[in-house]
């Protein structure tokens, strides 16, 4: 009986560790639990990756180039007649936020759309939307390997060869050197909201 008791006593204290462990490291030891907003289906882990895209200055940026900080990353095109723009100038507002609390994030524009948006084509709608905007866009198959990586959608839509519309998912990605892919920000996010979100994730880095 004493020995049932003694286990039984070992196995209180070790559960009672666990669970200890457990809330000081964060749902299931994850450092951005606190932060996280909902979950992603397959895991964090399956998001983001690797690309290879030239700049609005004819330079060749790797993910390790135009990622050196927490970033806000947007896939578009800048013929895009309404989410990119809109929801471009909503991450620099944001942007703008985070600087106005001392926290430095990026902003990074990768285009869906390689056959208009030339390097000239996505400096110049970088450089309107905000001065710290990196513009991407290559080949339509470095494109579409970038897109690959962060499940995004695109599609042409119409057959017009010239003032056609592009099929896309809209998401912002939160993602930082080392860590990858954090969390990501439907179109109908606010700028305040981002700024929070991304601000509780730039302080558990």
């Amino acid at each position: 009986m004493t020995r049932v008791l003694m286990l039984f006593a070992a196995a209180t204290i070790m559960l009672g560790i666990g669970a200890g462990a457990y809330v000081m490291l964060g749902r299931g030891g994850d450092q951005f639990a606190e932060c996280r907003r909902g979950a992603v289906a397959g895991g964090a882990a399956t998001i983001g990756g690797p690309f290879s895209l030239i700049n609005g200055d004819g330079v060749r940026m790797t993910e390790v180039d135009a990622i050196t900080k927490p970033t806000l990353l947007y896939f578009g095109y800048t013929f895009c007649p309404d989410f990119c723009p809109t929801d471009l100038a909503r991450n620099a507002i944001a942007a703008d936020i985070l600087a106005e609390r001392g926290l430095d994030i990026g902003q990074v524009f990768i285009s869906i759309d390689p056959a208009r948006d030339t390097t000239e084509a996505v400096r110049e709608f970088a450089e309107f939307i905000h001065p710290d905007l990196i513009g991407l866009t290559g080949t339509p198959a470095e494109v579409a390997a970038a897109a690959n990586e962060y499940r995004v959608y695109f599609n042409k839509s119409g057959d017009d060869p010239e003032f056609y519309l592009m099929d896309h998912s809209t998401f912002t990605y939160l993602v930082a050197p080392e860590v990858g892919f954090l969390e990501f920000f439907p179109s109908d996010a606010t700028p305040e909201d981002i700024a929070d979100v991304s601000a509780c994730f730039m302080s558990n880095l």
